[in-house]
């Protein structure tokens, strides 16, 4: 009889955070499966009743999905022209290097720094993890299989863990995509934990972490390729219904928001002399009610010199309010 994996025993069972356990299951293995940019291969075919009607593959010499976060389809505020000179498709990014990371400042003023990873939707995509028939930790080697990439309709950032059983006998990585796991009817249960994995090209860096995850890229199954994805562990993540929960933030612009070139093009307003912006926090990791995905409020930049900490943020003149959710997980903070 499978167990029933409320967010409180999916985490005790394995003793880690959620999205250190997506990364403990990622194994080493392959396929492909003809779709998302693979050029055939069976790895991600229909499985037999059980499931076992294939031979499980490696992803070590599967083909690998290529991924564009730049492009018009995947990006908002990042979208690759000539002049802002960012990374071409399937390009590694090294996010440890502007325009991708930003200095501001905690609810009490203190220094955060912070990675930008674009607007995110506040829906979730689906993750499956694969458990064996009776067992309390994922499938060793097997790795997790999402259905989407940036650019692809329904990708986020954020996902929405969901546990699926397999029978006893499974083999890790003989399932690579999510149609295969429909096809088998394999039970799948939707946890309420949500976990930070940006997708990006295989060879990206992103070297800082505000919690205790290992700052390398984790591999998975897409549509029968492997894909690379980033883990932020800094703080837990559960599900608000079905929406990924959000914190606000307040920013200021060189230029504002109705004038000339103002807005996110004329970049942040910075200190004189420094890359410290007074964009703030309203909460840090560890504070209740923290997430990544930032609803943005943007104030009047004459107000700049104003703003230190949350209390003079909320007193500056705000110019819009929710103008974007944007994920930008805090990875250095007081």
């Amino acid at each position: 009889m499978r167990p029933e994996f409320t967010r409180r025993q999916f985490v005790a069972a394995t003793g880690v955070t959620a999205t250190t356990l997506l990364a403990g299951c990622t194994g080493s293995g392959g396929g492909g499966d003809g779709n998302g940019g693979s050029d055939g291969g069976d790895g991600g075919a229909t499985p037999t009743d059980d499931g076992m009607g294939m031979e499980p593959t490696d992803p070590a010499s599967a083909e690998r999905v290529s991924v564009d976060r730049f492009s018009e389809a995947a990006g908002t505020l990042m979208v690759r022209t000539e002049e802002n000179g960012l990374p071409g498709p399937d390009e590694p990014v090294d996010f440890d290097q502007a325009p991708f990371v930003t200095k501001g400042l905690g609810p009490d003023g203190g220094h955060v720094t912070y990675y930008n990873f674009d607007v995110q939707p506040t829906t979730p995509a689906p993750i499956f993890v694969l458990f064996r028939e009776g067992a309390d930790t994922p499938v060793e080697g097997q790795l997790n299989v999402i259905d989407a990439v940036p650019g692809d309709e329904g990708y986020n950032d954020f996902w929405h863990v969901h546990a699926v059983t397999v029978p006893e006998s499974y083999e890790a990585n003989t399932v690579t995509s999510r149609q295969a796991i429909a096809d088998a009817g394999y039970e799948v249960t939707a946890t309420d934990m949500l976990v930070n994995c940006p997708v990006v090209p295989d060879g990206s860096t992103a070297t800082m972490r505000g919690g205790d995850s290992d700052p390398g890229l984790v591999e998975g199954w897409y549509r029968g390729t492997v894909v690379s994805y980033f883990q932020f562990t800094e703080a837990p993540l559960t599900s608000s219904g079905e929406s990924v929960p959000l914190s606000p933030i307040w920013v200021t612009f060189n230029v504002n928001p109705g004038e000339d070139g103002g807005g996110p093009p004329s970049g942040f307003r910075t200190e004189a002399g420094s890359d410290r912006t007074h964009n703030v926090l309203a909460t840090v990791p560890g504070q209740e009610g923290y997430s990544p995905l930032w609803l943005v409020n943007i104030y009047d930049n004459a107000d700049f010199e104003a703003v230190s900490d949350l209390d003079s943020a909320q007193a500056a003149e705000v110019l819009a309010s929710g103008a974007a959710t944007v994920n930008c997980p805090v990875v250095a903070f007081p």
